[in-house]
């Protein structure tokens, strides 16, 4: 057993950096995560890590010194959100191409225009294909678990790692976190062993980088797409050993009364936590309601996603990101085609709700359900595309 301490989810993730003791942090403090930086650097300042921390000037010179020190041989980590992402962004494909084991937490917040410093998770699903590990978290005690688990992911794949958890619904609120003891965490986490490959390996010396034309650049990224070979595996493997280490074990998905339902929802992130209390409400008013929370949204549980739905009459995917151009918004664009892959054929709703920091209140989602059952009467979606908790023109231009 751990301690249980009332933390907010920043400091959650601090804690479990400074127990990690990473060799370098180089990072920009940007709203919400500018708590998890803020703190780091107060540990390293008192002593409390040996952790070498580089202040940079911007989100792009913080993976760019993120690269450089994990191709030295260092064990990196850093933090950031939103813009700070999208300002990483160049560098973050560097990473992930070099399979650099750099481990990352996000406060996710909404992208710009217009500013706004509150929830949603465009940052993350902008992030989708740039090749990065992504585990999204429900609760600070998550942000907590994950990031501990991140480390040992990232290094077994030789992938960079992203550990989300809510801006402000997360990043901000206190709640009862379970820290466990520092040797306990360390000997789960282990040694670093130096990558195959060092910048610093002057016997063996190595080009970082360098210009791939067509002659290779192909086989190389070949290679890179073959390292998620064994992803679903590996992060099944370490949330099961965090189980038996920490007793709280992890998996791809979370499943809540799904051996019975009719209708279900897939959710992720902090609104996990109230759609499994709401899908309880449903289920005493006479609805089969069933709840799906996501973890791992790369590697994506495609197969056992489809095999969790597959007797549903109706689905529903939660996502709290917008739809530009598209048919659906991101994440139900991946849960559809998983399941026609998979030859899993039921009306699916896409619902965007959220954005910008929206409160989802549980009275929105357990009209979800009562649509889903509408849904499943009918047995065909008229409307896929639906935008929850959202005032509807008329009311919002007065």
């Amino acid at each position: 057993m751990g301690k249980l301490i009332a933390l907010e989810g920043n400091e959650a993730a601090a804690e479990a950096m400074r127990q990690i003791n990473p060799d370098v942090v180089a990072a920009y403090p940007i709203t919400p995560q500018t708590e998890v930086v803020q703190k780091f650097a107060q540990f390293v300042s008192d002593g409390e890590v040996e952790t070498e921390y580089v202040a940079v000037e911007s989100e792009h010179s913080a993976m760019s010194a993120c690269v450089g020190a994990a191709t030295a041989g260092a064990r990196v980590m850093t933090a950031t959100c939103s813009q700070g992402m999208a300002l990483m962004w160049e560098i973050m494909y560097i990473a992930s191409s070099l399979r650099l084991p750099i481990v990352m937490s996000m406060a996710n917040r909404a992208l710009s225009g217009n500013i706004n410093i509150h929830c949603d998770h465009s940052d993350a699903m902008g992030a989708r294909d740039t090749g990065w590990i992504q585990l999204f978290s429900e609760n600070a005690q998550e942000a907590y678990d994950n990031l501990l688990q991140a480390v040992r992911i990232a290094e077994a794949l030789r992938l960079p790692a992203l550990v989300n958890y809510d801006g402000f619904f997360i990043s901000h609120s206190v709640e009862g976190v379970e820290i466990e003891d520092d040797d306990k965490v360390r000997a789960f986490i282990g040694q670093y062993e130096n990558p195959a490959y060092s910048l610093l390996d002057l016997d063996n010396p190595v080009t970082i980088g360098p210009l791939d034309l067509q002659d290779f650049y192909f086989e190389h990224k070949r290679s890179q797409i073959e390292a998620y070979g064994p992803a679903k595996d590996t992060v099944l493997r370490v949330g099961k050993e965090f189980g038996d280490t920490f007793g709280r074990g992890y998996g791809l998905l979370e499943l809540h009364g799904m051996d019975d339902a009719e209708v279900a929802v897939l959710a992720c992130g902090s609104t996990a936590g109230t759609a499994i209390d709401v899908a309880e409400r449903a289920r005493s008013q006479g609805v089969k309601a069933g709840l799906i929370k996501l973890r791992s949204f790369r590697p994506f549980p495609d197969t056992e996603l489809a095999e969790a739905v597959s007797g549903l009459k109706a689905f529903a995917v939660l996502d709290r990101c917008g739809i530009y151009g598209a048919h659906l918004a991101p994440l139900c664009a991946d849960v559809t085609s998983a399941l026609y892959m998979a030859g899993v054929t039921m009306p699916v709703v896409n619902y965007v709700y959220g954005l910008g920091g929206r409160e989802v209140r549980p009275e929105h989602l357990l009209s979800v359900y009562k649509e889903l059952e509408e849904v499943a009467d009918a047995g065909k979606v008229e409307q896929p595309v639906r935008f929850l908790g959202v005032r509807d023109r008329e009311v919002a231009a007065t």
